[in-house]
């Protein structure tokens, strides 16, 4: 099938090369043309594993990007738009940089015939795709949705770090859709899949996504809020969450206490609905208690910093969000760093791929001199008397700490392989 990819982020790269490692024809479209030049010349944008190795296969003989609308609409069938939607000051989602593209989509698809899918990939609140975006795609294009074009929600559940292998490998895909044309089309194109397909309505397909993210998001607050009780009493949190997480109504996943939740997708959606809930007059009382808990992980982090540094100078190891990316938007790093900052520590950073990324989100908030960037995990490590583990990269294991305390916010190190000086923030 052929493929149009509007926005090549992180989930409209993913997207895009996973339809063509799946056989499609995929063309990727982004106003950045230095992302549509890195792509066509095999080099992501972005860092994410397995992507150097899938554009060396699939450019440009499966995939190949541009910067132009027309080409996109005339040329695919199935048109995904996977446009970043941030978050503005009041938590509000910010729609325009998406409502921008679909109004490209829409003058472009007034000069084509023949049936054309729409697909929201972008994560939108419920009743977005219906009321916003179909009707600006009829008056854009003057055509009519389910008789001119389809239109169609399909949220993605991808985990930075692991996207690849997730769009490849989904636990579910679920697809609102109200036309058949869309429906036959999208079940067709996701056909390889071996995972099961849920349709359902547009408006439930775009909560899926909000009631996915915010239930994880309670998961990882919950453990630290238990792990806060346990602290008190020398409990190891860790064997309590392994414990809970044995009940198979619970599981493991995301009980893993430490420095809390943060990346592109948890913290803007949590915002979101909060402020969606509100304006329909109902109190996300949850929700607000889930981004209270976390908010305030950093500051048990810097609590513990000033117990142990007998000097104040740390080392903080990890600024992406999670190990394996390099994103580090809405990342717990920045308000810890922050924090130390604040309280006077001279503080040393280091990630193996985040720097540049860390040094632009914190220009408005931190001058350049109130942190030293380190070349290397080892230069950090010397300069400080504690070590904060940030982020769980794996090679921070295998380091040598000396008799430097080290406060462990990710229980990234095996019982076998910690240091002599090893505080677990929640052990």
């Amino acid at each position: 099938m052929r493929v149009g990819i509007i926005g090549t982020g992180y989930v409209g790269l993913i997207t895009g090369v996973g339809f063509a490692l799946k056989g499609n024809d995929v063309l990727c479209l982004d106003t950045d043309l230095r992302k549509v030049e890195k792509i066509n010349q095999k080099i992501p944008p972005i860092f994410e594993a397995g992507l150097t190795e899938s554009l060396e296969k699939l450019v440009p003989t499966k995939l190949i990007a541009t910067s132009d609308y027309s080409e996109l609409i005339q040329k695919s069938e199935v048109i995904f738009l996977c446009v970043g939607t941030p978050s503005e000051q009041n938590g509000d989602q910010a729609l325009n940089p998406l409502l921008s593209a679909v109004t490209s989509v829409g003058v472009e698809l007034a000069k084509t015939s023949g049936f054309k899918v729409i697909v929201i990939k972008s994560t939108v609140l419920p009743g977005s795709t219906l009321e916003k975006i179909a009707p600006l795609l009829e008056a854009k294009s003057g055509k009519k949705t389910g008789i001119d074009f389809g239109i169609a929600m399909n949220p993605e559940f991808l985990r930075e770090g692991k996207a690849l292998a997730d769009f490849l490998n989904p636990d579910r895909i679920v697809i609102g859709v109200t036309d058949q044309q869309s429906k036959k089309t999208l079940t067709q194109l996701y056909k390889n899949f071996d995972s099961p397909i849920m349709l359902t309505a547009i408006n439930a397909a775009e909560m899926i996504k909000y009631a996915s993210n915010a239930f994880l998001a309670m998961k990882i607050s919950y453990i630290n809020e238990i792990g806060s009780i346990c602290k008190t009493m020398c409990i190891d949190t860790y064997e309590v969450a392994q414990g809970i997480g044995m009940d198979k109504r619970i599981g493991t996943s995301f009980l893993r206490a430490g420095l809390g939740w943060g990346g592109s997708c948890f913290p803007k959606d949590i915002k979101a609905l909060t402020a969606f809930a509100k304006a329909k007059q109902v109190k996300p009382k949850m929700l607000e208690a889930i981004a209270e808990v976390n908010s305030q992980q950093p500051h048990a982090v810097v609590e513990v910093a000033k117990r142990l540094s007998k000097n104040k100078t740390v080392a903080v190891l990890g600024l992406a969000f999670k190990s394996d990316t390099d994103d580090v938007r809405e990342g717990q790093s920045i308000p810890l760093v922050s924090l130390l900052v604040k309280n006077k520590f001279k503080v040393f950073v280091f990630d193996p791929e985040a720097i540049d990324n860390f040094k632009q989100a914190v220009k408005p908030i931190l001058k350049e001199n109130e942190i030293t960037y380190c070349t290397t995990s080892q230069v950090a490590i010397d300069s400080a008397d504690c070590i904060i583990i940030a982020t769980e990269w794996p090679e921070f294991e295998e380091l040598q700490y000396g008799k430097k305390t080290v406060i462990d916010c990710r229980n990234a190190f095996t019982l076998a392989n910690r240091p002599s000086n090893y505080v677990g923030l929640y052990w």
